[in-house]
Formats: C-alpha cells, sequence, structure tokens
C-alpha cells in the first residue's frame, strides 16, 4: 500500500529489506528480550523484531499508521501498536522492573530530545538502537580532540557507550532524506563514565565550554567558575589556560568540577 509520508512528523520509511535485516541482526535480539520499537510506521521492520523477541511494544505517533500496522502484523501475539508520542512516555510500564531494548528510525528534528529521553530511563533499558543522520551519529560518538565533539558527545558518553554500526544511504529511505544515516548502538552504563558531586555543575561547565569553544577554557569558563578556582585546576593538573575545550576529556572536566 503506497503511504503518503506527513513531513511534519519527519516520516521517512525505511524501504530497503537488505538494510532492515541488517540492523535486526546488530541488535542480536533473543527470546527473552522485551524491545521497544520508536516509530514503527507499517510495522515492516516490527515483524522482524517480533520474529525474534518475547514482547515487542511498537510505538507509534500517526494513528493511521498504527492501522495498517496492526493489520499487517495481526499473526504475531507478541506485539503490541501503542498510538503515543514518544517524549510523553514512561518506559518504565513497558519493562515493569526489568531490563530491555529500545530500537528505532528516529525523526531528525527531534533526535536530541529523545536520546536524551532514552539516557533518562537508562535504568530500565539495556541497550538502544537508533538510526539518525549520519552528523547527529558523529556528534553522539566522537572522541576528544575530534572536530565533532561537543557537549553532546559529553551528555550521550556520560551515561552511555556510543558506537557507529554502519551507516545507511539516503536511498534506503522514501521519501530519501538529503543526507545519509548511521545505525548507533547505545550501551548504557552501569554507573555514569566518570565520578562527579555535582551533575548539575558538570553538565553547566560543559555546555559552557562549549558554547564559546573559540576561547580558550579559561575565558570561556569565566564568569561560571571563579577564576581562582581555574587557575588552581591548571596548576593542580598542568593545563595549559589556553587549552580549547574539544581538547578535554570527560575525566578532565570532572577535575574542574571537583575543583571547585
Amino acid at each position: 500500500m503506497q503511504i503518503k509520508p506527513k513531513k511534519r512528523l519527519g516520516q521517512n520509511f525505511l524501504i530497503d529489506g537488505n538494510i532492515r535485516r541488517k540492523i535486526i541482526a546488530a541488535c542480536g535480539f533473543k527470546n527473552t528480550d522485551i524491545a521497544v520499537e520508536l516509530g514503527a510506521g507499517r510495522g515492516e521492520l516490527t515483524g522482524l523484531i517480533a520474529e525474534r523477541a518475547k514482547k515487542v511494544f511498537a510505538l507509534e505517533i500517526d494513528p493511521h499508521l498504527c492501522e495498517i500496522a496492526r493489520e499487517a502484523l495481526k499473526k504475531f501475539r507478541n506485539v503490541e501498536i501503542i498510538n503515543a508520542d514518544i517524549l510523553k512516555l514512561d518506559f518504565r510500564k513497558f519493562f515493569k522492573g526489568s531490563r530491555g531494548k529500545v530500537i528505532g528510525n528516529i525523526p531528525y528534528y527531534i533526535s536530541s530530545p529523545i536520546i536524551q529521553r532514552l539516557l533518562e530511563f537508562r535504568d530500565n533499558i539495556t541497550q538502544a538502537f537508533v538510526t539518525v543522520q549520519k552528523e547527529f551519529a558523529r556528534r553522539m560518538t566522537a572522541l576528544c580532540g575530534s572536530k565533532d565533539y561537543g557537549s553532546f558527545s559529553c551528555f550521550v558518553q556520560y551515561y552511555a557507550q556510543a558506537r557507529i554500526m554502519f551507516n545507511i544511504k539516503k536511498s534506503c529511505f522514501f521519501p530519501a532524506p538529503k543526507v545519509d544515516s548511521s545505525l548507533v548502538r547505545l550501551t548504557m552504563r552501569e554507573e555514569p563514565a566518570v565520578c562527579v558531586k555535582d551533575e548539575k555543575l558538570f553538565f553547566q561547565i560543559i555546555r559552557g565550554a562549549f558554547n564559546k569553544r573559540r576561547k580558550t577554557l579559561k575565558n570561556s569558563l569565566e564568569g561560571i567558575l571563579p577564576r581562582s578556582k581555574l587557575e588552581e585546576y591548571f596548576s593542580r593538573y598542568s593545563i595549559d589556560p589556553r587549552i580549547r575545550p574539544e581538547q578535554l576529556t570527560l575525566q578532565d572536566f570532572a577535575n574542574i568540577q571537583k575543583n571547585y
């Protein structure tokens, strides 16, 4: 059935069957897994998940697509199609004290809020496999020193291990987006990557540093931390005050916060 994608919902359907199967293989679903799919669409990927997982909660904001998916997947007793807004859901109700996997081809225009939402429920999620814009994927997985490394990289990697599994050509979608995509695996950490005593201040320092990334760290953090504390940090850790934020690791930012 031909469906006209709704631009306002960021709908880009994955039409390449080989890529769908490649995604499922990367997820490594087991028959004991509870899976939550973000943006089930017409249910093509949902069916492949249902063949492997114990239970699938397929979320879709478009009520018309929900009806199409329900009809297409009616033979699967382990699939529940839910018409819902991902950003308003409490993921705990799906896992009921256990942990599960999340998979989804998420709309580009709300990629950041969705990732933040998933990390908020990291205690209920073991891994998330998300298809996002290639550039966005690079930001999530960028290492210290990379041009793509920034505050969002730090935020994601503080809570999860992020890895690009493979890239997906834009021609694999309908309608074709303007850029290629990537499948990213987020493996939730049992504990944050570094130890900090004040997460709010920790992320405030990171955002402050990268908001003025053309400036030296000393200049970009003035107004957030006292000059005396910054000078003490540079001295204690033998750091050049002219260093740029993209040259600092999560541990470096944690040390700044710890020094406050």
